[in-house]
């Protein structure tokens, strides 16, 4: 679900039109709905309350500022993934107690600054981590909170660059050495064994992976409860969208094949909930993408129309540098014109792409769209997860603004970049 609707032929976020966004603040610019963010929120923590959980936002999906603070203020916990993001979450005013600490490669830095903050838990990846871990806090003279991460090696059965539950991935320990391991952590005098963590992967869309990879895990962890006395599961996050809407619809010959309907909170819970709730302990989940992906777009304005043999090329504003999912992942998203032409119009077969100097700079190829023309502007949907934190200044672009609309109000919440900032600090 979302909050981006047409309303008579014109594309809202919330109580916004988003031609009067792009018209304020220019293009390309992302813009976030906050009902939508705190909807998916609640419905989450709705589903997950018959048992004693914590959600732990993953802010490598969007670390905005004023998403993180709108998410702390409902009671979320964190995921990080780096010492700057637990600075984020400190600036943005949540709670570094309820953050957990993931990662392969921890520095001693972020290690000090995460004991520090007090952070939940650490959750650790390695055994050479977990030696470095109890060595710096035998230092400071603390114990620090540990759960070393589980590779259950179940196949997610999602995109190659995602999927992080097999022993083909640098993730975790494997599931046959954990046992031994925890026995030798709980001889590390500054450690303190507070649970256990797996995360199989990214945009799972249906319950099946999570189930399994949970009753893989439910004996080793019930053993670990007796021998460790650990007090929480940490079972990651991986919940999909619906990036492209004939699937959610039906109308996708591949969505029919599969006959499976969209993965919601309801439909995740009724099968993960009655597996959990025997254990007695606290549920860590870690969703990122599911929080924030529908809700963000990213408006870009057309600059040219070219037409090469029989190909159409609609060149955009927008470009790989802004949103990396297509060129990197093949992803796809749904593109809406912001204001919609009249009915009966033609579909033209277009590639809709970017000004960068690369092949890969595209948002879609022989995608039918409605017949474009410089200065039209256009909606791709579903960019909140892994689109402005993985934008990069490649050909020395800015970055774009980044918009929050809450109903009828809307605000910058991200300026602009400009040259001289990207500038700044370099030297002849």
């Amino acid at each position: 679900m979302h909050h981006f609707q047409v309303k008579k032929g014109e594309l809202y976020a919330e109580g916004v039109p988003v031609s009067q966004l792009a018209a304020t603040y220019g293009t390309p610019l992302y813009v976030y709905s906050a009902a939508t963010i705190s909807d998916h929120f609640d419905r989450l923590t709705h589903a997950l309350a018959p048992l004693d959980h914590l959600i732990c936002y993953a802010l490598k999906a969007n670390s905005n500022l004023a998403v993180l603070n709108l998410l702390a203020q409902r009671g979320s916990g964190f995921d990080l993934v780096s010492g700057g993001e637990l600075t984020r979450v400190q600036r943005a005013g949540g709670d570094a107690t309820k953050c957990s600490f993931a990662g392969v490669g921890k520095t001693r830095a972020e290690i000090e600054q995460a004991l520090a903050a007090n952070v939940y838990v650490f959750n650790v990846e390695s055994i050479a981590e977990l030696e470095f871990i109890d060595r710096i806090a035998g230092e400071k003279k603390l114990r620090a909170p540990v759960a070393i991460r589980v590779n259950p090696n179940v196949d997610a059965s999602t995109h190659s660059k995602i999927t992080t539950g097999t022993y083909e991935n640098k993730f975790g320990i494997a599931f046959e050495e954990i046992g031994a391991l925890y026995a030798r952590a709980a001889r590390l005098k500054n450690l303190r064994l507070l649970g256990v963590q797996m995360h199989i992967g990214s945009q799972i869309t249906e319950v099946k992976p999570f189930v399994k990879a949970i009753k893989k895990m439910l004996p080793l962890v019930q053993d670990l409860k007796t021998r460790h006395h650990i007090e929480f599961f940490d079972i990651g996050g991986g919940l999909g969208i619906v990036y492209d809407p004939a699937l959610a619809s039906g109308q996708s010959a591949w969505w029919n094949q599969q006959k499976t309907p969209p993965l919601t909170p309801a439909t995740y819970a009724a099968s993960v909930v009655p597996l959990l709730q025997p254990l007695g302990l606290r549920i860590l989940v870690e969703p990122g993408r599911f929080m924030v992906g529908n809700a963000g777009i990213l408006v870009t304005e057309v600059l040219y129309v070219k037409k090469t043999g029989q190909k159409t090329f609609v060149i955009v504003d927008a470009a790989m540098n802004d949103l990396i999912r297509p060129a990197f992942y093949e992803s796809y998203h749904e593109i809406v014109p912001l204001k919609q032409k009249r009915s009966g119009g033609k579909l033209v077969s277009s590639d809709l792409v970017g000004p960068i100097c690369e092949s890969g700079d595209y948002f879609c190829k022989d995608r039918p769209l409605p017949a474009q023309k410089p200065g039209d502007r256009l909606a791709l949907l579903s960019a909140g997860a892994y689109g402005f934190v993985m934008a990069s200044n490649y050909n020395t672009r800015p970055r774009a603004a980044e918009v929050l609309v809450e109903g009828a109000k809307h605000r910058v919440v991200r300026e602009r970049e400009t040259v001289d900032d990207l500038l700044r600090g370099e030297s002849v």
